[in-house]
């Protein structure tokens, strides 16, 4: 229990590798508030399975939904993982403005802003986690949005590292690469997920639990030495 009396806030935590974080956080002994978007059914389902997890409703295409998020953890916080985003798979020539701005402000702006958030209520020694994609070093047709948004909270992870550091703040990203989802089996065809796992040195797709095992190091006390780092939690897929 490395997190007992700790307060984690982790973003879109009802369903994949965002759940998983919140299970297992709370498994290590911490309080998580964890933010969901419509799926009220999936978060109660959290916070009567996993106890000291509530659960709050904030859309991140909504930037006013940020100072609501912190409500529950206005006391204190030591953990903000920004998971929540959206994939946007769409060609360069059929772009519009609103799709850019749809994903810049979930992928982004939200994030951005909830670290400003924190960083006051954030104590000394807290941890930020965000959660990025190999798809910045691994582009695809169309994921321009996506590879932009997420290459972007990586280069915030990189500055916030350096503002946040005398307070023994570490700031952090996790980028996973094929991992078991709802939403990567819905995308792919079953043999682009055998292709994956043929190309990955472990020789399956990750599960959540992998990404979450990999968080919940950097919101530990053993994670205390790594900050601007980009962890590719992808079982050494593309190596």
């Amino acid at each position: 229990m490395t997190l007992t009396g700790k307060t984690a806030l982790v973003t879109g935590g009802s369903r994949g590798i965002g759940r998983a974080i919140v299970e297992r956080l709370a498994a290590d002994g911490a309080r998580v508030v964890f933010t969901y978007r419509r799926d009220r059914d999936a978060a109660r389902e959290v916070t009567a399975r996993v106890p000291g997890t509530v659960a709050v409703r904030a859309d991140q295409e909504d930037t006013a939904n940020v100072a609501a998020m912190f409500e529950p953890v206005r006391d204190g916080l030591d953990i903000l993982v920004n998971n929540a985003a959206i994939v946007s798979a769409m060609p360069i020539e059929k772009l519009g403005e609103d799709d850019i701005d749809r994903a810049f402000t979930v992928n982004v702006k939200f994030p951005l802003l909830a670290i400003r958030e924190a960083i006051p209520l954030l104590r000394d020694e807290g941890r930020i986690v965000n959660i990025s994609t190999l798809n910045t070093v691994v582009a695809g047709p169309g994921l321009a949005l996506y590879c932009a948004s997420k290459g972007a909270l990586e280069q915030i992870t990189a500055v916030a590292a350096k503002e946040l550091g005398a307070r023994g703040i570490t700031v952090n990203t996790v980028s996973p690469g094929a991992t078991d989802t709802d939403l990567l089996r819905g995308e792919n065809p079953a043999e682009v997920l055998d292709q994956m796992v043929t190309l990955t040195a472990l020789r399956r797709l990750g599960q959540p639990g992998d990404v979450a095992a990999v968080v919940a190091f950097l919101a530990s006390p053993d994670g205390r030495w790594v900050t601007g780092q980009n962890i590719r939690a992808t079982g050494g897929l593309f190596v």
